[in-house]
């Protein structure tokens, strides 16, 4: 292997080299996202809906009947937006860091195979400036 692809090999951010366990934020995260991705989880949303919908009659006054529902719905979309955000943003770290390791893989192979070939050496160059290989290699 070359120099540019061995610097590669050992700064890019690859998925091995995640470590440990997740924080407890994003570990609840995780557990929230399961929990709200559960046809379960959408038929409790629905009974707290059919719940409510005939407490007018105990409550009496639609404006403190309203409030009730609107207060309930926007604080769990409040907190179920910053979870969800959480989990969404992690996997789209994780998707990142494996299709710059499989990129990185294949441009190595490439590279490796490219001492005869001209199209096969500018295919790895362009391969490399598609993904930002030479990007993220400078910056490290």
């Amino acid at each position: 292997m070359t120099n540019t692809v061995a610097r590669a090999d050992q700064h890019a951010h690859m998925p091995s080299d995640v470590s440990g366990r997740p924080g407890f934020f994003d570990r609840f995260a995780t557990a929230a996202s399961g929990f709200a991705s559960r046809a379960w989880f959408f038929a409790l949303c629905v009974l707290l809906v059919v719940v409510w919908a005939p407490s007018y009659f105990v409550i009496g006054s639609v404006d403190t009947w309203q409030l009730i529902i609107n207060t309930a719905t926007t604080i769990v979309t409040f907190l179920m937006v910053a979870l969800l955000q959480n989990s969404q943003t992690r996997a789209d770290a994780s998707v990142q860091d494996k299709l710059n390791a499989v990129a990185a893989a294949l441009a190595a192979l490439m590279e490796q195979q490219s001492e005869n070939s001209s199209d096969l050496r500018d295919a790895t160059k362009e391969l490399r400036q598609a993904v930002g290989l030479e990007d993220r290699e400078k910056s490290s």
